[in-house]
């Protein structure tokens, strides 16, 4: 299990607690609510790739997330920019 902590400003808490009871509650829903909808895109994905490869699929939506080979949000961004960057090149 991971955990994260963050730091914001009195005027950002005070302005969440405008718009939610519980300023904690609000941020856990939110990224649980954010992560489950990722799980559901990747085990998808995950899903459709192995049937059409004639692989077996098995486990939970969890199961098959922790096992499908993902490139991060970060890996992807390093690989846009690369491409972006050649493009502009060749231009």
């Amino acid at each position: 299990m991971k955990q994260y902590t963050i730091s914001i400003s009195d005027a950002q808490d005070k302005a969440l607690q405008h718009v939610a009871f519980s300023v904690q509650e609000w941020m856990e829903n939110f990224i649980f609510s954010r992560a489950n909808s990722a799980i559901n895109d990747i085990a998808q994905a995950e899903i459709d790739r192995k049937l059409q490869a004639g692989e077996t699929v098995s486990g939970t939506k969890e199961e098959i997330v922790l096992a499908a080979n993902i490139k991060t949000a970060a890996e992807r961004t390093v690989e846009l920019e690369a491409e972006i960057a050649a493009r502009q090149a060749q231009e």
